[in-house]
């Protein structure tokens, strides 16, 4: 009897893991679900619930409600703790940046507003954010198990450089992931160390959090594309993992040429996506001036939206899409995706037309011709800030045991 309790208590720590990251994705809303998806019996899943609450990571509901039409017991429901542990996530982007608290669950629990001109010292601004940060955590008093950062550039693996923070004036190679970690080391901030704090690319996070948590939900080869700021970048989750190629570079797909006699591009081409499609390019076809007050991003995101009968507007969209379209059929023909989500100013353009977007695709595509790819907007706010938090989080799925005893 003695054996039999301690083969099954290691087996229920080995899938505390699991587990919560089912709960965390949604992917096991009640206890015979998450039985069934671990592959363990009901006394194993109850066990490995009960010790995920006792840690307060899950809820575990003890006395649900059956759903219409079902039948026997039913089982008890799971959830995330909303009231438990946190990450600190942050975002910098061309016009500013923000500092998160996100929950299990890809809840955001607290925000900063959007605000900050960019300096050229990555180190002053990462400073800022992460104050930002320690502030929201010293005002909710919430418990924080590790950090997150997204910022709009490559960022090299293993060492954690911006390798081409293009709209930033930040130098190439920045060490963004050093300047982090020695923020977050200055801010004092309970729990984060050097083994928990993360970086990387805002359309990759923005991705990994649309796969867990939104529009991607299911999809096996999921391809993202985004137009943020300023520029386009791309992403590649397959089953379930970010798809970073051999230094982290992989999906660089702003730099895809959709226009050979266009504007020149930041990387010494002509005509990429990265300047062709964007939110300045929308504003420039439309013949609209940028102004101060708001992001690039907002602007061109409203125009569309509250003047499209404008045919001055309509053609400038038009002409966006088509090349957006381009882009995407070259992608689809090289890496056959199963879903296609699009964000910022391609999310709106998709809203905007989706049967012309859909229609250039599947024609300059051969798996476009063959049946189509679905193409969706991406569905959370906030998804690279969400997408910073994963990374975060990350540990805590892998090992829930140890990290949270090292957070003490």
């Amino acid at each position: 009897m003695t054996q039999t309790r301690t083969t099954r208590l290691e087996r229920g720590r080995s899938a505390l893991g699991p587990a919560l990251e089912l709960v965390h994705t949604g992917r096991a809303p009640t206890r015979a679900v998450l039985t069934s998806e671990l592959g363990v019996t009901r006394a194993t899943a109850g066990a490995v619930a009960a010790e995920l609450e006792a840690l307060g990571l899950i809820t575990v509901d003890s006395r649900p409600h059956a759903s219409a039409g079902s039948q026997g017991r039913p089982s008890h429901r799971l959830s995330v703790n909303e009231n438990g542990p946190v990450v600190l996530a942050a975002q910098i982007h061309a016009d500013g940046y923000r500092a998160a608290l996100v929950g299990l669950g890809g809840r955001i629990v607290a925000t900063t507003p959007s605000c900050g001109i960019i300096p050229a010292d990555p180190a002053h601004v990462l400073a800022e954010v992460v104050e930002a940060g320690a502030a929201l955590l010293r005002d909710t008093g919430r418990r924080c198990l590790g950090a997150g950062l997204a910022v709009p550039s490559a960022v090299a693996e293993p060492d954690g450089e911006a390798l081409n923070p293009l709209h930033l004036a930040w130098p190439s190679g920045a060490p963004v992931r050093e300047l982090f970690l020695r923020a977050l080391a200055d801010a004092g901030i309970p729990g984060v160390t050097e083994k928990i704090g993360f970086t990387g690319n805002d359309v990759n996070l923005g991705a990994l959090a649309e796969h867990r948590h939104g529009a991607g939900r299911g999809a096996r080869h999921l391809l993202c594309v985004a137009s943020g700021h300023r520029g386009v970048g791309g992403a590649l989750v397959l089953d379930g993992r970010l798809h970073s190629g051999s230094s982290g570079l992989a999906l660089e797909v702003g730099h895809l040429t959709v226009h050979p006699e266009g504007a020149p591009c930041h990387c010494g081409s002509r005509g990429c996506l990265d300047v062709e499609a964007d939110p300045l390019a929308f504003l420039v076809a439309a013949g609209r001036e940028p102004g101060p007050e708001v992001s690039l991003l907002h602007q061109a995101i409203e125009l569309l939206r509250n003047e499209y009968r404008d045919p001055d507007i309509r053609t400038a969209a038009h002409l966006l899409i088509d090349r957006l379209g381009l882009g995407l059929a070259g992608l689809v023909n090289i890496l056959n995706p199963d879903r296609i989500i699009l964000g910022g100013l391609h999310r709106a353009l998709l809203e905007a037309d989706p049967e012309r977007l859909r229609a250039v695709v599947a024609d300059r595509s051969l798996w476009g011709r063959s049946g189509g790819v679905p193409i969706l907007p991406c569905s959370l706010d906030h998804n690279s800030l969400v997408g910073a938090a994963e990374l975060a989080w990350q540990p805590v799925l892998d090992d829930p045991l140890v990290v949270l005893d090292q957070s003490h």
